[in-house]
């Protein structure tokens, strides 16, 4: 059978598309130069005629968000379906990855090493959207931070939208790192995060959201090519 293409799909920022728009198309870059086994392409739903442009019924959908909710499952299927891609697969979101743990631990024990901390006497604070209609982002984050806990002396969990609201968590933490698990470098990362760790007096270091790390171009090609070995 024929290699299907690859898409990397965001939401974006509606009222503002193209800084968004250029950020995912930067990142299926980095990832097609890891040698996915396909095409990679990237877009936003919030760039009128993007999705129709990089996607057919054929393509894989590699979800570029956190968790297995709203979005994923109702939104991005609707999307597809009106840029006539109704057939494409959608895969697991960035969020459901199996290595992500891992290289949530790994980065920000090299944060605490960059202060002289060991991991051991290192909080971390796993920062996330949350949502006042679906659990989806709580349950991931609150799973996330059992798994990575053990290798810190704890782990703390604040959310954008709902409680255990960030300025709440943040309060009183020392010896603490502050991980956004968000997919990309969107609004509330760069306004309500700040915003909060600044109400909480928060003076640990603040480190890019995890999407970013520079182990995530590997780690989603690894994930597409396992998906086209298993097509054939």
């Amino acid at each position: 059978m024929a290699v299907p293409v690859a898409v990397i799909v965001s939401h974006g920022q509606p009222g503002d598309p193209e800084p968004q728009e250029q950020a995912i198309r930067d990142l299926a870059l980095r990832v097609a130069a890891e040698d996915p086994g396909c095409e990679i392409r990237g877009a936003t739903m919030a760039m009128p005629g993007a999705l129709a442009a990089a996607c057919d019924d054929d393509s894989l959908i590699y979800p570029m968000f956190m968790a297995e909710g709203w979005f994923t499952g109702h939104l991005l299927p609707r999307e597809l379906a009106r840029a006539g891609a109704g057939g494409a697969r959608i895969l697991p979101p960035f969020g459901s990855d199996s290595g992500l743990a891992g290289l949530v631990a790994t980065t920000a024990q090299r944060a605490a090493a960059a202060q002289g901390w060991t991991a051991a006497d290192t909080t971390l604070l796993l920062s996330a959207h949350g949502s006042g209609r679906s659990q989806a982002s709580f349950e991931m984050t609150s799973a996330l931070a059992r798994q990575v806990a053990p290798r810190f002396a704890r782990a703390v969990t604040g959310f954008v939208e709902q409680p255990p609201f960030i300025a709440a968590a943040a309060r009183n933490l020392t010896r603490a790192v502050h991980l956004p698990l968000f997919a990309l470098r969107a609004e509330h990362v760069l306004k309500d995060l700040p915003q909060a760790l600044d109400e909480a007096g928060f003076s640990g270091p603040r480190l890019d959201p995890i999407g970013l790390a520079p182990e995530v171009p590997a780690m989603i090609a690894a994930t597409i090519r396992h998906n086209i070995l298993n097509l054939k």
